[in-house]
């Protein structure tokens, strides 16, 4: 968790009550956009006020702003105006907090597909809405209806419950209209889900019309998703399981997702028996080379790390990792367990990684809490067979299978070692593109490393071995084969 400083002793006002309040902080996050400012410039202007705001991570503007105290956010407009905010209390605009379902079709733009197949299919899925439950039992008052071309979206004022029952219904009998259909003719959607405020404004013609972060940002989560997903943001999650439990077991945490504004959002891929998707897409915003961090703890340091990657199924480039580690206690403490951190180009359940971890007497130790099972990243400790006093040195071996469809592998040193091997062993057939990168992990900058890796070539097998000595905390290197 973050923490801003301040001389004040609590800035934070929890959540907006003040609807004057609301109205400010969606026209703030209005002004961002058109400023092309993002949540860093918040940050910036909060530290500068000297206030003391907890912040988590994953929170994103409007999270931040709700934190704020009211004078800030009125002098955060005046600044963003240019001009006095005492007018906004004459403004006539309407301010409410929606549940938002956000859909379009996948590829309903491609102009190689014909216009006449286009509009049969934006028929077919307004037909298909008007048939599920949430949209026949809406409060016409409550709800906001906005086609978008391609698309839809559908604001529910009432309950949070409105979007994520729609999404599956939706995606139970677009099942089933799929089956009969030729794959150019299958309707593909793809669909985002959260909870923001909009106002209402007047159009060119004088009629209603809604603009704000909420829509916004639920059109940002969907843009996150692939064919036939169906992801939700933090913020309706959150609602969802403490007001209706049931839907815990639906909602399954993905890693973080960055949007091109920068904001950073926590996600929920939904799925179930005739709906979404259980495999989630990679981020499109995030480098996942630069993703690809495994560490110990800062209580060990390496005496020598040694990196074995075996391809043993090039079609999959199915991968055999083997890491084995000779660490030293460094702390003051006896230590009976370490972190590992794995990641990987391919979604995969801990489970299914034949992950084993050894010590040097070749006893298989125990795998211990799992913190983190997302599909492209692990988190989870090893227990000990003893405690590792100070000083006391211990040598691991953990392996696991992998694919590497991408031929890349990374690596992150947290702590130094005195020494690092890294060989990969590829079947004879496979094209080599050799290269062994420096990376600045900050920047994502890449230079050649040196020295250069050695090449043996066997009569069915290519073998790559790179090493030196004396690695510095935070030095990363990129291994491509």
């Amino acid at each position: 968790m973050e923490t801003l400083q301040t001389k004040q002793d609590d800035a934070s006002e929890g959540p907006v009550e003040d609807g004057k309040k609301l109205k400010q902080i969606v026209e703030i996050l209005g002004l961002l956009e058109e400023t092309h400012r993002t949540k860093s410039w918040i940050l910036q202007e909060i530290k500068k006020e000297g206030l003391k705001i907890l912040i988590k991570p994953t929170m994103n503007s409007y999270d931040i702003l709700c934190r704020c105290k009211t004078d800030f956010i009125r002098k955060l407009l005046r600044f963003l105006k240019g001009d006095d905010i005492d007018n906004l209390e004459d403004s006539q605009v309407h301010t409410k907090i929606y549940h938002w379902f956000f859909t379009d079709i996948v590829a309903g733009s491609n102009p190689s597909i014909p216009t006449n197949a286009q509009v049969r299919k934006i028929k077919v899925l307004n037909e298909l809405i008007s048939q599920t439950t949430p949209f026949k039992n809406r409060d016409p008052s409550s709800t906001i209806i906005l086609p978008t071309g391609d698309g839809m979206a559908i604001g529910f004022g009432n309950s949070p419950e409105g979007p994520i029952q729609l999404a599956v219904e939706l995606h139970q009998a677009l099942s089933v209209y799929n089956q009969a259909k030729r794959r150019n003719d299958k309707l593909l959607l793809r669909i985002g889900i959260e909870s923001g405020p909009v106002y209402f404004v007047k159009d060119l013609e004088g009629k209603d019309s809604v603009w704000g972060p909420g829509i916004l940002l639920t059109r940002r989560v969907m843009d996150l998703t692939g064919d036939g997903q169906i992801f939700v943001a933090s913020r309706i999650a959150e609602e969802l399981v403490k007001t209706y439990p049931k839907y815990k077991d639906l909602l399954h945490p993905v890693q973080t997702y960055e949007t091109k504004y920068g904001e950073k959002l926590q996600l929920y891929n939904v799925y179930g028996d005739g709906f979404g998707s259980k495999v989630a897409t990679r981020p499109k915003t995030i480098s996942y080379n630069l993703q690809r961090s495994v560490r110990a703890p800062s209580s060990f340091s390496f005496n020598e790390i040694e990196i074995l990657l075996e391809v043993t199924d090039p079609t999959k480039m199915q991968t055999h990792h083997t890491w084995i580690w000779d660490i030293v206690n460094i702390s003051k403490e006896p230590k009976s367990r370490i972190l590992y951190y794995l990641d990987g180009q391919v979604p995969k359940d801990i489970a299914d990684l034949n992950l084993t971890v050894t010590d040097e007497n070749n006893n298989r130790l125990e795998i211990g809490d799992i913190i983190v099972n997302k599909p492209y990243h692990k988190e989870f400790y090893v227990l000990l067979d003893k405690p590792v006093l100070p000083k006391q040195r211990k040598k691991l071996k953990l392996q696991y299978d992998w694919q590497e469809p991408d031929r890349v592998f990374l690596y992150k040193f947290p702590s130094g070692a005195k020494k690092f091997n890294y060989i990969c062993t590829v079947p004879k057939e496979i094209g080599l593109k050799n290269r062994v990168l420096k990376v600045d992990i900050g920047t994502g900058y890449r230079i050649h490393a040196s020295p250069p890796a050695t090449i043996k070539r066997l009569d069915d097998k290519t073998i790559i071995i790179w090493g030196r000595p004396n690695i510095i905390p935070q030095d990363a290197y990129e291994f491509h084969w």
